[in-house]
């Protein structure tokens, strides 16, 4: 039995994750659990799940969920992740916040000496060198939730990175893929309505604009550079918009290693939940005479300038792919607010990248510091 705290409980991550759980109680025990504003949802799942300590960031919430579950220690704010984040009897701490927050509480749980389970790109993408030397020293292990960081810690499988050619991480190429019906010109008119379409996935908002603009897979670029220990020119993307092949490893040799299933969140987060054992499980099924054929494609850097963005951001490094995340967090609630054109995300953010001066070997207080810095600045800078 694996005890489990789940930071994140309310977004479409950390519910996919309840599932997890639900289906497998001989296997995992849900002990902790942490929401941001959604208290009504949190008390739901703390009926359910019966965990034995949930927080809530809003501290004026904390006396409407003690009410309701006198047996239940309910904590609040930053101070409550990190106390969920190390709670001595868990096993795996799985991050689900959506941006910078779950930062913080990543670190502590490596020090803690907790396995955490990373679906919150920003961890790896700010501090990925911070984050895998702190897991290295305290030899903790760095779980892929993200289906395509997922796919390729199962094909590696403990294979030596010298034996790597490429990591292939698949995109699914977003709504506005068809270049023919989203030519760059009618990008510059895309809706917040239209970018929240996405043909595959059923996200959160953040996530769904970023799969739109492309910049969560440049995200996903910087993350496999440091989960998986390899050069950002050996990451490489491809297009595939039926969304089975989750990624692909490329060997030396030039065989390929990809892992396919149909698509469901709840496969990856079993598979970080359980590792290193699978469990049997009958919510994913695939049938591939149903799906037919399987397409690939180049991706359109010139319509989706995020790839090339997160390329630099990545070979740069430093405090470099900080200003990335951060300027692209401001730029999506600046669309999302009708502040801001489609395009007008990536020009934000290279405007944003071109005036940081970059810290080469950055501390934790250096990486905050330049998320805030980006932040100030995407926010007084004018892209539309």
């Amino acid at each position: 039995m694996k005890n489990v705290v789940l930071l994140g409980s309310t977004g479409s991550i950390g519910t996919s994750t309840l599932k997890v759980v639900e289906d497998l109680p001989d296997q995992l025990r849900l002990i902790g659990l942490a929401a941001g504003g959604n208290a009504t949802l949190l008390a739901e799942q703390t009926r359910r799940h019966q965990p034995s300590v949930i927080s809530i960031q809003s501290a004026g919430k904390v006396a409407e969920l003690q009410a309701a579950f006198p047996t239940t220690r309910v904590l609040a704010g930053d101070a409550g992740l990190i106390e969920l984040a190390t709670m001595p009897e868990a096993d795996v701490v799985l991050i689900a916040i959506v941006g910078t927050a779950g930062l913080a509480p990543a670190l502590a749980a490596i020090r803690a000496g907790k396995d955490i389970a990373v679906a919150s790109k920003e961890i790896l993408v700010m501090a990925g060198d911070i984050v895998m030397s702190e897991a290295r020293r305290h030899g903790v292990r760095v779980l892929a939730v993200d289906s395509e960081h997922s796919a390729i810690f199962q094909c590696l499988d403990g294979k030596p990175t010298e034996s790597v050619r490429s990591l292939w991480l698949t995109a699914s190429g977003g709504p506005f893929r068809d270049k023919t019906r989203w030519p760059i010109e009618a990008l510059s008119a895309v809706t917040l309505e239209q970018a929240l379409k996405h043909p595959s996935w059923v996200m959160g908002r953040k996530i769904t604009i970023d799969s739109a603009t492309l910049f969560n897979k440049g995200l996903e670029m910087i993350e496999a550079r440091w989960l998986f220990n390899i050069e950002m020119d050996r990451v490489r993307v491809v297009v595939h918009p039926q969304s089975i092949v989750h990624s692909m490893v490329e060997f030396v040799d030039g065989s390929i290693i990809a892992q396919l299933s149909t698509p469901d969140m709840c496969l990856p987060i079993q598979y970080a939940l359980t590792y290193p054992g699978r469990a049997s499980n009958h919510r994913v099924a695939t049938d591939f005479a149903r799906i037919g054929t399987l397409t690939f494609e180049e991706p359109d850097t010139d319509r989706f300038p995020s790839l090339g963005l997160a390329r630099r951001a990545g070979d740069v490094g430093g405090t470099l792919p900080a200003v990335f995340n951060a300027a692209n967090e401001v730029a999506v609630e600046k669309f999302c607010n009708r502040e801001l054109g489609f395009l007008g995300i990536s020009r934000l953010v290279k405007s944003v990248m071109d005036a940081h001066a970059v810290v080469e070997s950055p501390d934790l207080p250096a990486i905050l510091a330049a998320d805030q810095w980006a932040r100030a600045e995407a926010l007084r800078t004018n892209a539309s």
